[in-house]
């Protein structure tokens, strides 16, 4: 993992995701891209270049921001860009060949009762770029204990699970993977194949009505310190794929959250 990405919100948590941020990109050696992406909406026959003032503000805020941080000796590269946020962002991952993108939960959202606010919402939701979600607050700490769940073991996409490997050998982590079986059920769904089975340290199968379910039911017995999950458009976030927004009664993770794209 050498390349990572936080993009930067106003919320008042901003300072200490990045300082989780660079704490996080030290533990691995790896540079960190702090970015902020904005959008100009304008009248026909505007004459004021608005464009140029917004660049130098939000470039102006985040090297602010960087200042107020300990940066540990890693390498930070501040970017301000225009666009719409989900492309602007998937481009300049791919640009910057970004390995995973650290996201707050509410980078602008004040409401206490938002778990995911709009943006992250869509961070998480509309792009297949393996995520990291930090709880608001939370400090770093080395990751010792995973609890990876998920409803299907099968793989089809190349190298899927690298961002879980990357923290496993990283941290020397335990994998502790979590089968929920669903009413989705599908056979071979639990045949867990040898790519899998080199990352984790026990299995528990389980059966919930959905794969949350099966994590509230087992994270207090595991403890973990990272809780792994899948990305897929009728997965792990299913109950609210239709809204960006994610409240607090409908999930809810004291501890990181580490988004994989889907596996198939």
């Amino acid at each position: 993992m050498k390349n990572i990405l936080v993009p930067v919100g106003s919320s008042a948590n901003a300072l200490s995701n990045l300082q989780y941020a660079i704490d996080f990109a030290q533990a691995f050696g790896a540079r960190l891209y702090v970015v902020q992406v904005y959008n100009v909406y304008t009248k026909a026959g505007t004459m004021i270049k608005v464009d140029d003032i917004i660049e130098r503000e939000s470039i102006a805020y985040l090297n602010d921001l960087v200042s107020k941080v300990d940066k540990k000796d890693v390498e930070i590269i501040i970017k301000s860009f225009k666009g719409k946020l989900i492309d602007t962002l998937e481009l300049a991952c791919k640009v910057g060949d970004i390995d995973l993108i650290l996201v707050e939960p509410r980078t602008n959202s004040i409401r206490e009762e938002v778990y995911l606010g709009k943006t992250s919402g869509k961070i998480i939701k509309q792009t297949q770029i393996p995520a990291l979600i930090i709880p608001e607050g939370y400090t770093f700490k080395p990751i010792k204990n995973i609890l990876f769940a998920i409803k299907s073991a099968i793989i089809k996409k190349a190298d899927v699970l690298g961002p879980l490997r990357a923290v496993k050998e990283n941290f020397s982590s335990n994998v502790n993977l979590l089968l929920v079986k669903t009413p989705f059920y599908g056979e071979g769904d639990f045949e867990v194949n040898d790519e899998m089975k080199a990352l984790v340290d026990t299995t528990t199968k389980t059966e919930n009505a959905t794969t949350f379910q099966g994590v509230l039911e087992h994270f207090q017995a595991q403890q973990p310190d990272l809780l792994c999950v899948v990305r897929r458009k009728r997965g792990f976030f299913a109950k609210n794929w239709e809204k960006n927004v994610i409240l607090k009664k409908d999930f809810y993770s004291p501890v990181p959250v580490l988004v994989l794209s889907g596996l198939k």
